[in-house]
């Protein structure tokens, strides 16, 4: 019997990944220029509602032949046959929508910008976006262009009702002068007559004082910000008072993760798991005057524990965070704290380090609004988050029973 090892080996086969990765381009782009033309004869089909060739009672215009157009990919340049009609002009939204780019694309432009990426950087990384690169010359027009994007964007005006409205204020750091300040961005969400929350406004504050939040309240409102029953915001300096004048018919409820901390720093931290139970044991109550009543169990407690300025904290603010009671319990989780607006801002704060020091406040506002923009285009912006059902159902129990 022959050895198996004596056999001549076959050829080597050898893959050539250039030649492959071309090969599966080429079925990219064919694939994309196939569906784009099938969307286009679709979209000229419901316009003159009668497909091509079809004898229709119902049509009300016909083809007119085609004219070529290369659209740019990342799988490379397609070739489009738009439609041409007789009696109208062919108007598609279909390029539009394949073309549109990510919003985080444009964060990405402001972060290269502002961290100084070089020039070929920069063309390397939007040729990895777009599949087409920028050239040198239009980085700053188009630096431009998006923050004008972003503008409009910040600027928009709003529409519908906002009923919950939540507000908190994010400290970054610019360069001036050779010295490194703080530059304050304030900056509101709210929920909607759907039930859906929305970005409503960024704007920079020389600080987070009652003048700041005033002017940014009154821009909110010039934009068209109506309808507020609640705004749920930390103790900041005057925002209570600023929402208070610009808003008055809107109650003020303070965050309760916000106050548990302001107790915590009066309490040593051995105590503070102690301390934290019996703050939860207040929140946890079934109505305002159990919360209440809990309350001034805990204040004498914290007195017996020797925390006086604790417990005069806790006497004297914690009506302030009792404001949620006012509205349907199904939405008290989520109303009582400001934790909507906190986890928004951290994720501002996670991609302004890549910056580190701004150049100025302005450059600050538009990467952090960049960032929002970008959030609310996701699923934090387009899955619903509260039935406001309950609170419509609500005020007309109230309204007939006042009647």
């Amino acid at each position: 019997m022959e050895n198996d090892s004596t056999k001549p080996l076959g050829k080597v086969i050898r893959i050539d990944e250039s030649e492959i990765r071309g090969h599966l381009d080429a079925m990219v782009r064919g694939t994309v220029e196939e569906t784009l033309n099938a969307l286009l004869d679709a979209e000229a089909d419901e316009l003159c509602q009668a497909q091509r060739y079809e004898r229709s009672a119902d049509r009300i215009d016909t083809r007119a032949g085609h004219y070529k157009r290369k659209l740019q990919t990342k799988a490379g340049d397609v070739e489009l046959k738009m439609p041409k009609l007789r009696r109208q002009t062919f108007e598609t939204a279909i390029i539009e929508r394949y073309r549109r780019r990510d919003i985080s694309i444009e964060e990405a432009i402001v972060q290269m910008y502002l961290a100084g990426v070089s020039v070929r950087r920069v063309e390397d990384i939007t040729e990895a976006l777009w599949g087409t690169r920028v050239s040198s010359g239009t980085v700053s027009k188009l630096n431009q262009k998006v923050y004008q994007h972003i503008e409009r964007w910040r600027n928009q005006e709003l529409e519908g009702e906002y009923a919950y409205v939540y507000l908190d204020g994010i400290l970054l750091k610019r360069s001036w002068g050779g010295e490194i300040r703080n530059v304050s961005l304030l900056a509101a969400i709210g929920v909607d007559q759907d039930g859906y929350r929305r970005v409503l406004g960024v704007v920079e504050g020389h600080k987070e004082d009652k003048a700041g939040w005033l002017g940014f309240l009154k821009h909110l409102k010039q934009r068209g910000l109506t309808g507020v029953r609640l705004i749920i915001s930390d103790a900041c300096l005057g925002l209570a008072e600023a929402a208070a004048e610009c808003y008055p018919e809107a109650a003020w409820q303070r965050c309760t993760v916000h106050f548990y901390r302001n107790v915590f720093s009066h309490v040593p931290r051995g105590k503070l798991r102690e301390v934290a139970a019996m703050l939860k044991a207040i929140h946890a109550q079934e109505s305002r005057a159990a919360a209440l009543a809990k309350a001034q169990d805990v204040t004498d407690k914290l007195k017996a524990m020797k925390l006086g300025a604790a417990a005069t904290l806790v006497a004297d603010k914690i009506g302030e965070t009792l404001t949620y009671y006012d509205f349907p319990s199904q939405h008290w989780l989520k109303i009582r704290t400001n934790n909507p607006m906190e986890r928004l801002l951290r994720e501002a704060r996670r991609r302004t380090k890549v910056v580190g020091a701004f150049p100025d406040g302005h450059s600050a506002l538009m990467l952090v609004t960049a960032r929002l923009r970008h959030m609310s285009a996701t699923q934090w912006g387009t899955r619903k988050y509260m039935n406001m059902e309950l609170l419509a159902e609500m005020e007309r129990e109230i309204r007939y029973l006042s009647a």
